[in-house]
């Protein structure tokens, strides 16, 4: 694993993760819970391919449940804190030892765990006190595992007017090596479009600078 140290939400980091897969969108490369390809792993391809030749995120997902979640993480994260009784320490972004892909856990755990803290509508939190959490999140969090090497994840819904729900998740092997196989598939697959649309359109190369351009054209 490798730590690029920089601040979550910065220019910094939004470069570190620039045209690569990220374990927030790992349901979009591997479906949950058939763990086969998914369906929009092209669209997202396509996304990462433009952001490597404008050398910019090309979608700005910020909602207003994201900018919320942006606010109360620090009280997520000091709740969760008191709850368990442990301190936590920030990280930057996370990449797996090839650069090929990455994650961004809100915080590390002692040796072995990270938290993962969201902050999503009320009727998001209460699916999650009845126990009907998106399969999404699992995804991302055993994506996080794959890259950090780490045991577990705490899932955590915060709300401050709702009970605070915490789900620990812990390492699934199987689920790691299925998702693997999938991003190793994805991320070939990614850098050979990448690379022939270089090819058939010449012209598009000037787009390209840094990590990338050197990558593509040697």
């Amino acid at each position: 694993m490798i730590i690029v140290d920089v601040q979550q939400g910065t220019p910094e980091w939004l470069s570190a993760r620039l045209g690569i897969p990220t374990a927030s969108r790992f349901s979009n490369i591997m479906t949950p819970k058939t763990r086969k390809p998914s369906a929009g792993a092209t669209k997202y391809m396509c996304g990462l391919i433009a952001e490597r030749f404008f050398g910019a995120p090309v979608e700005e997902a910020s909602t207003d449940f994201m900018a919320r979640g942006s606010a109360l993480e620090a009280h997520a994260v000091s709740h969760y804190e008191l709850l368990r009784g442990v301190d936590t320490v920030k990280v930057g972004f996370m990449l797996e030892d090839g650069r090929r892909y990455g994650a961004s856990p809100d915080r590390l755990v002692g040796e072995d765990g990270m938290l993962e803290a969201k902050c999503p509508s009320a009727a998001v939190h209460i699916m999650a006190l009845l126990g009907m959490q998106d399969d999404e999140y699992v995804s991302q969090c055993q994506g996080q595992m794959l890259v950090s090497g780490r045991k577990w994840v705490d899932l955590m819904f915060y709300n401050p007017a709702l009970p605070p729900h915490i789900i620990r998740i812990d390492r699934d092997e199987q689920y790691i090596s299925e998702l693997s196989f999938c991003l190793d598939s994805f991320c070939q697959r990614l850098d050979d479009n990448y690379n022939r649309l270089l090819t058939k359109h010449p012209k598009m190369a000037e787009l390209v600078s840094g990590t990338f351009a050197q990558s593509s054209l040697s």
